[in-house]
């Protein structure tokens, strides 16, 4: 089966070849890059293309924001399983791919793995382990969810229950699965090891101001798709946070 993996990046030159590398050095070897770049001017356009092949697929135009190029993506992949790599993280060995495709050969429609984050350049380096907890609905409605690149899931899932809701800025990913868990009869198995290394300073772990938004929009993906929690539920999750830096 084909494995799509997109990216969608912007004015990344520093760190795109090496996230496109560690995609295109998996053992397995039925593997779509999909790259969504918005518009950079900084040199990235031309690593990207020095790592892509004729199989893949690259577009650089303006865009409305991370979900609606991951979305871009999204339309332009065919693969049966899609995944999303960011532009300034790896994946964690060459075999990543090949034990999520054995998962798979099973009748699932999710598999999920950890991830562990580093500081910028260092990238043998680990901060923090994120394990990652099982996707239910009782785990979302606590603000707990798999860590996002290490989360596979079927094509058909999507072409179900739609794309991202561009009106999130940061959690459309968790109102994705809050969607795909209340709406659909979903099967997913949990792949008890590391998947990808993500450099800490992201979207969703860069400061107070991001974390107070990223809960308000967990609390509004909840709220929308039906689940019952309140922020003070949402706020348990960061002791079990600091910990994952204590027990790396």
């Amino acid at each position: 089966m084909k494995i799509s993996v997109i990216t969608a990046v912007y004015n990344r030159k520093e760190t795109i070849s090496r996230a496109l590398l560690s995609i295109r050095n998996q053992s397995y070897k039925n593997v779509e890059i999909v790259v969504v770049d918005g518009g950079s001017s900084d040199g990235t356009q031309e690593a990207v293309k020095s790592v892509l092949d004729e199989n893949d697929y690259f577009i650089s135009e303006p865009d409305d924001g991370i979900y609606d190029a991951l979305n871009k993506g999204l339309t332009a992949a065919t693969g049966e399983i899609i995944c999303f790599l960011h532009s300034d993280d790896i994946y964690h060995c060459n075999d990543a791919l090949s034990s999520v495709a054995q998962v798979f050969e099973s009748d699932v429609d999710v598999v999920y793995g950890d991830v562990s984050f580093f500081t910028r350049d260092k990238t043998d380096s680990v901060v923090r382990v994120y394990r990652s907890d099982k996707l239910n609905v009782k785990n979302l409605t606590w603000g707990k969810m798999p860590a996002h690149p290490a989360i596979f899931i079927r094509r058909k899932i999507y072409d179900s229950i739609g794309i991202f809701k561009t009106d999130y800025i940061i959690a459309a990913d968790y109102e994705f699965l809050c969607r795909m868990v209340t709406s659909m009869n979903c099967t997913s198995v949990y792949l008890p090891r590391l998947i990808v290394r993500m450099q800490m300073g992201g979207v969703s772990t860069a400061g107070f101001r991001n974390s107070l938004q990223l809960n308000k929009e967990v609390l509004r993906a909840c709220r929308e798709n039906g689940l019952k929690t309140n922020i003070l539920m949402l706020l348990t999750k960061y002791p079990s946070k600091l910990l994952q830096f204590l027990r790396k």
